[in-house]
């Protein structure tokens, strides 16, 4: 049986794989075009997104963890277009 992981940990994960994605070290030669670093930025931040998706609408989480949830949703934005939209990728 699946163990379900309160939403206040995943906020904590969440946060963990974006700090994952900014610690990926850009490759020497290639830099921020290297699709293998675009490849493990993008599915970073794909799970810190799968870890907070469906907290604001969880009727049992209290307004400051949504609030909370929401604040990741910005950092992994932020976090996208300091690592990958300036290399011209997107995971949008």
């Amino acid at each position: 049986m699946t163990r379900l992981i309160p939403a206040a940990e995943r906020i904590i994960r969440a946060r963990a794989f974006i700090q994952n994605a900014r610690e990926v070290p850009v490759p020497f030669e290639g830099g921020s075009y290297d699709f293998s670093y675009v490849a493990q930025v993008k599915d970073l931040l794909r799970q810190a997104r799968e870890m907070v998706k469906f907290i604001p609408q969880s009727a049992g989480a209290s307004a400051e963890i949504k609030a909370d949830a929401g604040k990741v949703f910005d950092e992994i934005e932020q976090t996208d277009r300091e690592l990958l939209r300036k290399g011209g990728f997107s995971s949008a």
